[in-house]
């Protein structure tokens, strides 16, 4: 259910790779699945909407998205395995325990669990 003033969807640039190791990063690490849009973008809806684009003229703000995961550790072997690089190991913050990763397009992500 959308609500006014509440995240509905997000944009990432793929400019740092290309747009099909991008979608071969995420399929892989974490099963998701894309639905192209022309040559330059390709969306994605997997809890949050979303979809990564190609040309820089379209923005360079990189946010930093937060995923949820069960179990970080596997998670965290998941996107090793995935051929992402780890930014930061699991560390503790209020609420629970979290690491950031960086994708095949060099996009900063972070994994957050209980």
């Amino acid at each position: 259910m959308r609500q006014t003033g509440k995240l509905d969807y997000i944009e990432m640039p793929a400019t740092g790779g290309t747009l099909d190791s991008v979608k071969a990063f995420y399929s892989t690490a974490f099963s998701w699945s894309f639905t192209d849009y022309g040559p330059s973008y390709s969306a994605f809806s997997e809890g949050l909407d979303g979809g990564f684009h190609t040309d820089a003229t379209e923005g360079s703000l990189k946010p930093l998205p937060v995923l949820y995961s069960e179990n970080l550790e596997e998670t965290l072997n998941a996107v090793t395995m995935a051929g992402g690089r780890i930014v930061k190991p699991i560390f503790s913050f209020p609420g629970g325990r979290r690491f950031h990763f960086s994708d095949p397009a060099g996009n900063e992500l972070a994994v957050w669990g209980e």
